[in-house]
């Protein structure tokens, strides 16, 4: 049996889509699904059926997924170490959410793009989860890191680091609320206070509201700013109250530019997940990527 149809054949299997393992493969969707229908014949069987999106595999389908996909992803994991021996570069595409990547994955990174003989070039990009998770699924990026777990065989998923959120404030917002109002009254003492944003909707803060107080955030006014790291220097300047993530608010904290407003006895978390491409770890640089990352995750939970 030829391998270039079993490699597409997988391909097909994990992106759900000709379309989609085209865009993976390289070839155009004519090529794999002439690809697809020439193993078919072969084995004499169907091995997807056809929807208005996309295929789904057979039962004879996913035995065949089961048996070579394994095997297959042992060959390219030969032939990338391979290739891992020459001295040229491999770029390594990560993509995620701009602050914690910029703040946590990029730095835990960089030693690995040093002059080690196993070096790569390394690429970011900022997004939404659903954006990264389309580029990674279109084969943009090599790794993404998500706050949303993708469905289907495509992608794989790994919880990361669970990130604690903290509401904070300047200290002259603490001095006119009076201290432990919170605790005490409830939401209702933050009526008063302006919140601060990265999307009109609230995001962080509706979040916050319904996990300590259940209810909804009544405000005064919003600030909105597309970035966590300008939400904390709007709270930090006193416009209004704040939910952030605790790592990327810790310092200022320490600094008493900013204050806590509340300490809830079970503070809300959001996870973090690192996502390939299913098989892609056979690729040295992606190995190590991943790798690195869930070391470094360790220190930051």
């Amino acid at each position: 049996m030829d391998l270039a149809l079993l490699r597409t054949f997988v391909t097909v299997h994990r992106a759900g889509s000709f379309t989609r393992a085209a865009a993976l493969l390289g070839l155009s969707q004519p090529a794999v699904t002439s690809q697809i229908r020439t193993l078919e014949r072969q084995l004499g069987r169907p091995l997807f059926l056809r929807q208005a999106r996309g295929v789904t595999p057979t039962t004879i389908g996913d035995e065949l997924a089961h048996k070579a996909a394994p095997h297959l992803d042992a060959l390219v994991e030969i032939a990338e170490s391979g290739l891992e021996e020459d001295s040229s570069l491999r770029t390594l595409h990560l993509a995620g959410p701009p602050e914690f990547t910029a703040e946590r994955a990029l730095p835990a990174l960089t030693e690995l793009t040093g002059e080690d003989g196993r070096s790569f070039a390394l690429r970011a990009s900022f997004g939404t989860a659903e954006e990264t998770l389309e580029g990674l699924a279109a084969g943009h990026h090599d790794l993404a890191i998500s706050t949303v777990r993708p469905r289907g065989a495509l992608l794989s998923a790994t919880a990361l680091c669970d990130e604690e959120h903290v509401l904070v404030a300047a200290p002259g917002w603490a001095e006119r609320i009076g201290s432990g109002a919170v605790r005490q009254a409830g939401a209702s003492v933050l009526e008063q206070v302006p919140v601060i944003e990265v999307h009109e909707s609230l995001p962080f803060v509706s979040r916050y509201w319904a996990s300590v107080f259940d209810s909804r955030p009544v405000s005064p006014g919003t600030v909105i700013v597309p970035d966590l790291r300008a939400v904390l220097a709007c709270a930090a300047a006193g416009a209004g109250l704040a939910v952030l993530p605790r790592y990327l608010c810790a310092a200022a904290l320490g600094r008493g530019e900013v204050i806590t407003l509340h300490e809830p006895a079970v503070p809300p978390l959001r996870t973090y997940f690192l996502v390939i491409r299913t098989g892609t770890l056979a690729m040295p640089p992606i190995a190590r990527a991943y790798e690195r990352l869930q070391q470094a995750a360790a220190a930051w939970c």
